[in-house]
């Protein structure tokens, strides 16, 4: 969820621009084969030491590219392929000026290098692919289309015992109230506010979808049921506590309630949802800003409180905060 902040315009042009860089090195490539089997002299610019800085591919990666994009992982795996095929193709440049007839060593060695290269870029490029089309337009989460496959393939590995998944449905307070006083742009402006904090404030392999209005379903394998309590109150505290800015004068506060299960290898995961929904509409029940746990050591419903406190079976309790109405 690396570009959930880059607009759809942006990805757009993004991908657009990829597209034209990818034509450009391709011509280069087919001009660099050219020079090799006719043994031409070649490009002065293509065995310089900033060979990958002037193409024009180069000037693509190198130029006003957006910075969420310049920092993200495969961005810089596709610069490092891209530098070295270019350091591989002047040694072969430089051996046929020399007169030298170019291994297939050499040569194989440039050619999975090309290959490299352009797997990192055909990699990015579905990821761009998947950020545009498949997340939510507004806040960046991903689109609830994407829940059941996630939880699925889930289910398949927690059925393995490789590891247990925790998932929550989180929903705002009184989200209707902040539409009513401020409009809708502010309360479109609370949920971006809202789905950023999250996506920073997770793991890098956690998930957040967008599973309706202001409701929302976090996804977060290797995890058990105390960890993932700990998560969801260190977000929740640091949601309550977060100044957004729809600009007004002041920034309003607004709180979220969370109902969170583990995910169940042995019943559908529309039934591991659901549990999830009931454990959110408790955690409601319980006057809002807090964590309630669905389990079903507890008869198939939420885990009771033991004086204001949400009681983890066979696990040490943990604070469930009341809201500050």
């Amino acid at each position: 969820m690396a570009f959930y902040d880059v607009t759809r315009d942006e990805m757009q042009g993004i991908l657009a621009q990829l597209e034209q860089a990818l034509y450009n090195h391709q011509q280069w490539h087919a001009a660099l084969i050219r020079t090799l089997v006719c043994q031409l002299p070649g490009d002065q610019h293509d065995i310089s030491p900033g060979a990958h800085l002037e193409c024009r591919f180069g000037q693509w990666y190198y130029g006003n590219v957006p910075g969420r994009l310049r920092d993200h992982a495969g961005f810089i795996a596709l610069g490092a392929a891209h530098q070295h095929m270019h350091q591989l193709a002047a040694s072969l440049l430089v051996s046929t000026r020399a007169g030298k007839q170019v291994t297939s060593f050499d040569y194989d060695n440039f050619a999975n290098a090309l290959d490299r290269m352009r797997l990192e870029i055909s990699a990015l490029e579905r990821e761009l692919e998947d950020s545009l089309y498949n997340h939510d337009s507004l806040t960046g989460a991903i689109n609830r289309y994407g829940i059941l496959p996630a939880l699925r393939e889930q289910q398949e590995l927690i059925k393995r015992g490789t590891h247990l998944c925790c998932i929550a449905m989180m929903d705002l307070d009184k989200f209707k109230a902040v539409n009513d006083l401020y409009g809708h742009l502010a309360g479109d402006q609370v949920l971006i506010s809202l789905v950023h904090y999250l996506i920073e404030h997770l793991r890098p392999y956690d998930k957040v979808f967008r599973y309706g209005g202001e409701e929302l379903l976090l996804f977060m394998p290797h995890t058990e049921l105390t960890p993932g309590y700990n998560m969801l109150e260190r977000l929740r505290e640091g949601l309550a506590a977060m100044p957004i800015d729809i600009g007004g004068k002041e920034p309003i506060h607004i709180t979220a309630s969370f109902g969170l299960v583990l995910l169940d290898a042995d019943i559908p995961v529309e039934a591991s949802i659901d549990h999830a929904d009931k454990a959110m509409y408790a955690a409601k029940s319980a006057g809002r800003n807090c964590v309630r746990v669905w389990d079903t050591a507890y008869s198939g419903g939420c885990a009771p409180e033991e004086n204001g406190r949400t009681a983890l079976p066979d696990q040490d309790n943990v604070s469930c905060a009341q809201p500050a109405d």
